[in-house]
């Protein structure tokens, strides 16, 4: 971390001339354990934050100036806060912290002039969430320049809509909620309806979690995403009709479901069966760390991952290769998809001894397989945002 720090202060240092008055915060991304798209059904999900992170330096200016350099990208922008704050379609990178700023002004935040520089070692393109955690980081940095007051749960929802709302992708509040509240040796375990959240020790004992990028993003993620929102909505719909409790799929059960079968459409069914079965998942999945019962939630990832694959249709062939191989090797008790799907990451449950025998065995046979180099990390659970 500290060389993350000295490389922010010294880009800061080069583009805006000093680094007198500075501020700097980090903001993690996350890797959600279990809970694949439950989130925008009213679901439950237990991500854990990770310890990769956006890394932020930001003061004050004198006038209403916002300027905000990328260091990744070595891309500057500015605009002035006399006007109102707009999307921009040539940086759309600067739409994550532009639209929680906005978000801000709109909770009633007195915002001044700023310069703030950031970069990221968040894996980009992987699905574990880069665009939450500088979302998250901009918030604390901002609230805590101004002044501004706002509790945690409310600034996570503050995040969410500047992507829902600004950036215009209607993610669900999972991202942004653990890189605020993510503890460290523990994972979050999220009731998305209520946003009542519990932080549960993550006892691995000799396990640990391993990351798999599968260096892949098809770009179907976006379109087919709000796909299959729409797909979710549907079955509830039909499903309100007999059921009226039903309010989203966290609402339904399978008996619902199976009695629904004949007025929905197939694709309708498997999509609703994933969300249902998934949301169950979770709940066993918590029991079972609780009970420190690894093999069971290992198990469990197996079957989100095949329900992702099979049922909801958002794995892709490299995905399924990379989760194939790892179960193949001794020590793996679960591997799965993470993430929005179409390529990204997956999240393995590993004995720590096997970490080694997981590069050797999966890697080359992906790559021969594929062409592409994946890319490993093993990470702990971490603390959310905080001021550095």
């Amino acid at each position: 971390m500290r060389s993350e720090i000295a490389v922010v202060t010294q880009a800061f240092a080069k583009v805006f001339g000093d680094t007198a008055g500075l501020t700097v915060v980090r903001a993690p991304g996350r890797v959600n354990l279990i809970g694949e798209h439950t989130d925008y059904n009213d679901g439950y999900v237990f991500p854990m934050a990770i310890n990769f992170d956006i890394v932020m330096a930001a003061r004050k200016r004198p006038d209403q100036l916002v300027r905000i350099h990328a260091i990744d990208l070595d891309r500057t922008v500015e605009f002035s806060l006399v006007q109102p704050i707009e999307h921009d379609p040539e940086e759309p990178w600067s739409n994550y912290p532009r639209g929680v700023l906005w978000a801000l002004q709109g909770a009633g935040a007195k915002l001044e002039g700023m310069e703030m520089a950031f970069l990221g070692t968040i894996p980009q393109g992987s699905g574990l969430s880069s665009s939450a955690a500088l979302e998250v980081a901009t918030a604390v940095a901002v609230t805590h320049l101004t002044g501004f007051e706002i509790a945690e749960p409310d600034l996570a929802l503050l995040c969410q809509k500047a992507e829902n709302d600004f950036v215009g992708m209607k993610c669900g509040i999972m991202d942004q909620f653990i890189s605020v509240l993510g503890q460290k040796d523990h994972a979050l375990f999220v009731d998305c309806r209520t946003l009542d959240y519990e932080r549960i020790p993550l006892e691995l004992g000799e396990y640990r979690i391993l990351i798999c990028h599968s260096g892949v993003k098809h770009s179907l993620v976006d379109s087919e995403y709000n796909r299959r929102r729409q797909e979710c909505e549907n079955g509830v719909r039909i499903l309100a009709e007999k059921y009226p409790t039903v309010k989203a799929l966290r609402d339904a059960n399978l008996d619902m479901l199976v009695a629904g079968r004949d007025q929905m459409d197939p694709v309708i069914y498997q999509r609703c069966y994933h969300v249902i079965t998934e949301n169950e998942r979770v709940l066993q999945s918590v029991k079972a760390l609780k009970a420190g019962d690894l093999k069971l939630f290992g198990q469990l990832l197996n079957q989100s991952h095949d329900s992702l694959r099979d049922d909801y249709e958002v794995s892709c062939p490299e995905v399924d290769l990379l989760v194939a191989l790892a179960r193949k090797v001794e020590g793996v008790l679960g591997a799965r998809i993470t993430g929005g799907g179409f390529g990204g990451c997956t999240v393995n449950l590993i004995h720590a001894d096997a970490v080694d025998e997981f590069s050797k065995q999966v890697l080359p046979e992906y790559e021969k397989q594929t062409g592409i180099k994946a890319q490993v990390y093993v990470s702990t659970a971490a603390n959310g945002a905080e001021i550095l």
